[in-house]
């Protein structure tokens, strides 16, 4: 009765609301048609709702909007939109499929809905994979030089970084650039004030820290975090710790840097900051010695040293030790490793980009930069998923994207208009790959707003998810009865996050048979009881996705750099998944940029269930007791990839005082490719 009453006082303004002239059927009626007033009132409110992180309260709004007004593909496109954030991705596909039909095959609309359909279909995970059977194309290159302008020579090696530009290793010009994913040299590092003596390799330690090696002056330089020359490494000599044309470089997990000595035909190794250790790769009674090292890896307590003369790659131990010959053929020359994301082996050889898994090392070609006279000397996957490849003869840097994100373009997504300063209208846009991963480095040049065809006057550039150095996070702590012994354990876990942390602790949830919100506190003795929690809370009835949903819903209008933080026994339980399934909890936290955590407590192991939850957002499994501690990762967090951003412009569109609903578009381009999102809003009532 209320909402009818509502719909009369409201009807001289709602007999005037002009919808989007796409929204046939609203458009259509007579404004005197009760079930198009009804209908108009509702999508405000849900649009109104949506915008707000309402997604419950929306979906009900637009789904009594459709009751009035069944078919409206319009409504349909903003249910959709409104499951789809709901984590409820087969009902969005469905009710987008829909609307598309309504719309018309052929229609602007219905094939933007199309390419979204495709896209939240293929989709599977967050981790930049090589996927089988996937190609990498050349998609754009960083040019060295333009004309007789020149920008770099000879690069030899690259070094991706979090915001997505790269440091690239001009060898000929004796520097580094640091180039954003536009092509546009942003830095320029010549070393010490007597410079660099042909620089060759770079790679960055655990605390920041980059090693840069110099070929002629036989010796490494160390870099801050931001370039600047800090010492050096070694000198020109045979003795242990020096080098005669140091080359290729690496970071275990551990922090220890190992050297290609090219000339004294070994690898160093050193501490952090370069304290010599030991050197291996000699000819011994069982090796035979490396003749022309070139690349070099290290990962999960083994070192992998290429050489170009033999074609091989040969395995030893942190210490030195031959282990075996892990490719003996199918190499033509190769010459930089470095590790993927998954844990595969990246490999530059001649002209080709090899990808070798370690359990097997079985080889595929990933893709070819160019024809023989090519030489790739370094590559490596930027953060957006790409293979940057350093062409030494060309004087450039391949991009070399997957064939398949070619053809599918950029997933763009306007995800809320906020209309409080209107007629300056701010929007946060994400922008992904086919796969749901991020894509960052975008800045002002990437984005185009219309509205109905023109674009938008004073656009402006507000912010980027990326650039922030801060994450807040939600953390649901399981209250079963297998973790009431474990009470210790939670307090610990709770107290380093805490003191990792940079940024705010939104919420904790106590996930018992009903979750609740505990007290946030700074004081050590809160800290201790929260963790703990009451007795009296523990169930074996306890509902794990009830408590997910409650913790992930508080970050929604927060950082956009977030995470759920789970602590628990591994053991999800019965009714871990009641109302909720698995799935429409990994959608629910994927498609609003929330990622998941799980900190085991004890000696227990995490259940597929939980680690599904980490590979489809990005996050991993956590021993609370593992020998770093989990400090690193939560600290870490704030340096999550982030394909958020934020722009403004000023609306020309009339507002009808505003009763109308006016629509935005945002397109978005990267080199050869492209995607585009169009919504729409409502300003303040006048």
């Amino acid at each position: 009765m209320k909402r009818l009453c509502l719909v009369f006082l409201l009807f001289p303004l709602l007999v005037k609301m002009p919808l989007e002239a796409q929204a046939t059927g609203v458009n259509s009626l007579s404004p005197t048609d009760m079930n198009t007033l009804y209908a108009r009132e509702e999508f405000r409110i849900g649009v109104q709702a949506y915008n707000r992180f309402a997604f419950n309260d929306a979906i009900l709004s637009f789904e009594h909007a459709l009751a009035y007004l069944p078919g409206e593909p319009l409504l349909m496109d903003w249910l959709g939109r409104a499951y789809y954030r709901s984590g409820l991705e087969a009902t969005a596909l469905r009710v987008w499929s829909n609307s598309a039909q309504v719309y018309g095959t052929s229609s602007p609309e219905a094939i933007l809905l199309g390419s979204r359909i495709e896209t939240v279909r293929n989709r599977r995970s967050l981790l930049p994979l090589v996927e089988d059977n996937v190609r990498y194309v050349p998609s754009g290159q960083y040019p060295g030089r333009s004309g007789t302008m020149v920008y770099f020579k000879q690069p030899t090696s690259i070094l991706p970084l979090d915001d997505g530009s790269a440091w690239v290793v001009a060898y000929g010009s004796n520097e580094l650039v640091r180039i954003d994913i536009n092509g546009v040299i942003r830095q320029r590092v010549r070393g010490p004030i007597n410079g660099f003596d042909r620089p060759y390799d770079i790679v960055r330690g655990l605390d920041g820290r980059m090693y840069v090696s110099e070929f002629l002056g036989g010796r490494v330089s160390i870099l801050s975090s931001k370039g600047e020359w800090l010492s050096y490494i070694g000198s020109k000599g045979r003795e242990n710790g020096m080098f005669v044309g140091p080359q290729n470089l690496a970071i275990d997990e551990e922090g220890y840097l190992y050297v290609v000595d090219y000339g004294n035909r070994r690898i160093s190794k050193f501490d952090p900051d370069g304290g010599f250790i030991l050197s291996f790769g000699s000819k011994t009674t069982i090796f035979p010695g490396i003749l022309s090292p070139t690349g070099i890896a290290a990962k999960n307590g083994m070192v992998y040293v290429a050489d170009n003369a033999t074609k091989q790659i040969y395995r030893f131990d942190r210490n030195g030790i031959y282990q075996d010959i892990f490719v003996k053929e199918g190499l033509s020359g190769p010459e930089s490793l470095r590790f993927l994301p998954d844990g595969a082996l990246l490999v530059a050889d001649t002209n080709r980009i090899l990808v070798i898994e370690l359990d097997s090392a079985f080889i595929r070609e990933l893709g070819m930069a160019g024809n023989s006279s090519v030489r790739i000397v370094g590559a490596d996957m930027d953060k957006n998923g790409n293979v940057l490849a350093a062409n030494f003869q060309s004087d450039e840097v391949l991009v070399m994207t997957r064939f398949n994100d070619m053809a599918a373009g950029l997933f763009v997504q306007i995800d809320r208009v906020v209309t409080s300063s209107f007629p300056t209208v701010t929007l946060e846009v994400t922008v992904q790959d086919r796969l749901r991963r991020p894509i960052v480095g975008l800045d002002a040049r990437n984005f185009l707003l219309t509205e109905e065809g023109r674009v938008v006057i004073e656009q402006s550039f507000i912010g980027a998810g990326y650039r922030a150095n801060t994450a807040d996070i939600s953390v649901l702590i399981e209250r079963s009865n297998l973790t009431l012994d474990a009470q210790l354990d939670m307090e610990v876990a709770l107290r380093d996050i805490r003191a990792n942390l940079s940024g705010n602790l939104v919420s904790l949830v106590s996930a018992g048979e009903q979750p609740l919100k505990e007290q946030v506190s700074e004081l050590a003795t809160d800290i201790a009881r929260t963790a703990r929690g009451n007795p009296a809370s523990y169930s074996q009835n306890w509902r794990f996705d009830l408590g997910l949903r409650l913790a992930a819903s508080d970050l929604l209008p927060m950082e956009k750099k977030r995470a759920v933080v789970f602590v628990g026994s591994g053991n999800l339980g019965e009714l871990a998944f009641e109302q909720y399934s698995l799935s429409e909890l990994a959608s629910y936290l994927a498609n609003n940029g929330i990622i998941f955590y799980a900190i085991m407590l004890g000696d227990n192991q995490a259940g597929e269930e939980l680690r599904y939850l980490c590979n489809q957002t990005g996050g991993e499994v956590l021993s609370l007791y593992q020998p770093q501690g989990i400090g690193p990762v939560i600290r870490n967090i704030a340096a999550a990839p982030s394909g958020t951003y934020i722009l403004s412009y000023r609306s020309q569109l009339a507002t009808d005082f505003g009763r109308a609903y006016l629509p935005v578009e945002a397109e978005v381009y990267l080199m050869e490719r492209s995607g585009r999102d169009s919504i729409g809003y409502f300003p303040p009532l006048e």
